[in-house]
């Protein structure tokens, strides 16, 4: 149903994803199908229960259980093709989305078989309208060995529908210094390079990010707002932020930066960061787990004042920004 706080015209465009983790897309009705696979019974309600905390902590342990239920190929085939549906219901007609590999390697699963059961499951989508490639992911706290082991999975996959390297996770664990190697490498095999930055931490992290990384898109990256000079370089160097407002008000990292115990999403730093200059490109993060859609995250942007042709301006981005061909080319 068309919110009524968009136009017909902005709630109808073809859209582009690019922040979108298939681990954090699992619906509560399909998360009971897994589990049920794996001898669990379960309601829907207990699923939202797990869905339901107030903190980034509670949502990384949140995560940790419902990817444990993520076990065989076929497992990650379902999730795709439920993800690939409800994509198509927003009106998204191409996705850049983040594989937690490092989950997978983690859980002495086999990458590549998982991969290609995600690509068997996610080809026939293309026949309607909605093409998918993939971000390999790590996992920050596993260490900067574990994020070259995710980069080694993408060498072996081989396939030209993995665009990047990202890492996501606990962006205070460790020194951003440890993971040049593997971003290097990164780079080697022509993988494009983001990563979480600025998210809880502050814009240090995201300096850090562009100037040790090589980053080329800042998940989140909020924190921009608290450095003017960083958030000129943004602008002129035409990084954008892959900016997720719903999840930052669910984590609480929207409260954190802005230093406040309870907030609005009408406080979120976005509009000011885009009348900055600064790309933005709008996301879900992990649709299901915060529960929101990308339809709910331009209503969430209208919310903080963004006019019309401001909201349009994004939808463009999300093409102009992708990584493929194939997301640049498909504009509306």
């Amino acid at each position: 149903m068309t919110s009524s706080l968009l136009s017909s015209r902005i709630a109808s465009l073809p859209k582009a994803e690019l922040h979108l983790h298939l681990e954090g897309s699992i619906q509560p009705a399909t998360v009971c199908a897994l589990t049920a696979q794996h001898g669990v019974v379960m309601t829907e309600e207990e699923v939202r229960w797990r869905y339901a905390y107030r903190d980034f902590p509670g949502f990384i342990e949140a995560f940790k259980w419902v990817t444990s239920f993520l076990r065989e190929p076929e497992d990650y085939a379902l999730i795709a093709r439920d993800l690939g549906e409800h994509l198509l219901t927003q009106n998204v007609v191409y996705a850049e989305v983040t594989l937690s590999i490092g989950v997978m390697l983690l859980r002495k699963q086999q990458p590549e078989a998982n991969f290609e059961a995600i690509l068997r499951a996610t080809k026939p989508l293309e026949s309607r309208g909605l093409r998918f490639r993939w971000i390999f992911d790590a996992a920050r706290q596993f260490g900067a060995d574990a994020a070259l082991e995710v980069v080694e999975s993408a060498r072996r996959c081989d396939s030209k529908e993995i665009l990047a390297f990202g890492m996501g996770g606990d962006e205070l664990s460790i020194p951003t210094e440890a993971f040049r190697p593997a971003y290097e490498k990164a780079a080697e095999l022509g993988l494009h390079r983001l990563t979480h930055a600025g998210e809880v931490g502050g814009p240090e992290k995201i300096r850090e990010a562009i100037d040790l990384l090589g980053a080329e898109r800042i998940g989140h990256g909020i924190a921009a707002i608290h450095d003017p000079a960083l958030m000129d370089l943004l602008a002129e160097r035409r990084i954008p932020l892959e900016v997720c407002p719903g999840s930052n008000l669910k984590t609480g990292a929207l409260a954190l930066q802005l230093q406040e115990e309870a907030v609005r999403i009408e406080k979120h730093p976005l509009p000011k960061l885009l009348h900055h200059g600064i790309p933005i490109v709008l996301s879900t993060d992990d649709p299901a787990m915060f529960h929101t859609t990308l339809h709910a995250e331009y209503e969430n942007a209208a919310r903080m004042g963004l006019l019309e042709a401001e909201l349009a301006r994004i939808v463009e981005m999300g093409f102009q920004y992708a990584f493929s061909s194939a997301g640049q080319t498909h504009r509306s």
